[in-house]
């Protein structure tokens, strides 16, 4: 009997989203993005190798009613900042995407967990480093190595054989943009192969019930390397925010099946790998001598948890004919929109200034109700005065200068109150259901009202 040829045609995906097309375009129609199409020989009539199928995809449908709603089986990671990040530790059979820039600490968070949670048999996957550089690392960091197994491979068949073959109650996968699929005809880290890889995982976890954790590249732009299908395929993903240069980190649910993703965990890099920050509020604690101007406490909250964060801005005469504006950790457009607002609605002339901000601890900022603490640091560098130490501040600033209102004022103040501080700034449209305790609500309407009741 004759053999059939297999025939092959060219398709066109996008790199960005990974949505196939059968001819050239320059921009994708799903994403938006130019410039992103790739060409990719395929052979026809063969079964699709990304396809995923789940336990119950062959099932017969039945009434919503009558759907099981137990509640998950979870396993615990060792990290109580991780569990609960998690919505109280692993669940079993899920896959999990852990992003972040290079050196940020995913890989020691990743090792660092099973060396703390020794009763766990943990199979760590490294397609990136050696035996002995892991090694290494595990030696820094501490911990037991008994129960850990480390599997120096990239190529997912033997990956997958091994991973049957000991049963762990744990599988960590560092990373996927170094795994590849023998019969997929692609580099590494291709769009193509990332799909299959995931694909691969995902039907490995759902089928053993064994939790996989993902470690992913980021891009320049901040986002996770790869086509966009890869989040929606797994079950959660977690990101590490920070600068590489500073001593902590955030790791941020940005999508969970299981739980919420209004939750972070914070954590700082030590010499023995990263150390769990219950109390983020500790970031506050100023690194100089009291009386400084130029700095202001605000009372942040990011997902659902409250924590002060230390802002600095230094404000000086004008070198060059044009005003520098510089932010790091907070849009600088927001700064140059605040800047405008104090120079228009409250008479500050700061045209001719270099104005520099600094969200210590090296984190991103995107909450509004930092606007009342960036307001009140410019103006303590303007004026040379110090702002009390125990002063704070929880507001947003509107274009016309009224001081607006935030969500959970009393959250805010709450928290404020415990670290030590006497008073809190906020909207006078602000209201509260009980007053907070242990602390002064001062209530402003504008930015002139702040200045007379901060700088009298």
């Amino acid at each position: 009997m004759a053999t059939a040829v297999k025939k092959t045609k060219s398709v066109w995906f996008c790199s960005h989203c990974g949505n196939e097309y059968s001819k050239w375009m320059g921009r994708c129609p799903a994403c938006g993005e130019w410039n992103t199409m790739v060409e990719r020989e395929v052979v026809t009539g063969s079964p699709k190798s990304g396809a995923i199928s789940v336990p119950g995809a062959s099932r017969k449908p039945m009434p919503l009613k009558d759907v099981s709603t137990t509640v998950e089986d979870r396993v615990s990671l060792g990290s109580a900042e991780v569990d609960r990040l998690l919505g109280g530790g692993i669940v079993k059979g899920s896959l999990v995407l852990m992003g972040g820039e290079p050196g940020i600490g995913k890989s020691t968070l990743s090792l660092q967990l099973p060396l703390h949670r020794p009763e766990l048999k943990t199979l760590y996957v490294t397609g990136e480093e050696s035996v002995k550089q892991v090694k290494m690392r595990a030696d820094r960091l501490g911990g037991s190595c008994d129960n850990c197994l480390i599997f120096s491979e990239t190529d997912m068949s033997a990956i997958l054989a091994e991973a049957e073959e000991v049963a762990p109650d744990l599988m960590i996968v560092d990373s996927v943009q170094t795994m590849y699929c023998q019969h997929v005809d692609s580099t590494a880290g291709s769009v193509s192969q990332i799909k299959e890889v995931a694909a691969q995982l995902l039907r490995f976890a759902k089928s053993s019930g064994i939790p996989v954790i993902l470690i992913g590249h980021i891009t320049k732009e901040g986002t996770i390397a790869g086509p966009k299908i890869l989040e929606h395929i797994v079950d959660v993903v977690l990101q590490f925010e920070g600068e590489n240069r500073g001593a902590y980190r955030v790791l941020r649910s940005i999508k969970n099946r299981f739980g919420s993703t209004s939750e972070l965990a914070v954590f700082e890099m030590t010499g023995t790998g990263l150390r769990e920050v219950a109390n983020p509020s500790e970031m506050l604690i100023p690194m100089h001598e009291a009386g400084l101007s130029g700095t202001a406490i605000s009372a942040m909250l990011d997902g659902n948890r409250p924590f002060l964060f230390e802002v600095q801005a230094l404000v000086s005469s004008a070198v060059y004919g044009t005003a520098q504006r510089s932010a790091t950790g907070f849009d600088v457009r927001r700064l140059n929109m605040l800047l405008a607002v104090l120079e228009r609605r409250a008479g500050f002339k700061l045209g001719q200034k270099d104005v520099f901000l600094n969200m210590a601890g090296g984190l991103r900022i995107t909450d509004p109700a930092c606007d009342l603490a960036v307001i009140c640091a410019v103006l303590s560098s303007t004026f040379d005065y110090a702002i009390p130490s125990d002063v704070c501040f929880a507001g947003e600033v509107g274009l016309s200068g009224e001081i607006r209102p935030v969500s959970q004022a009393a959250r805010r103040a709450v928290e404020a109150a415990r670290v030590g501080f006497k008073r809190i700034f906020v909207s006078s449209y602000t209201h509260f259901d009980q007053k907070p305790e242990g602390i002064e609500v001062v209530k402003v309407a504008d930015i002139p009202a702040l200045v007379r009741a901060l700088f009298k």
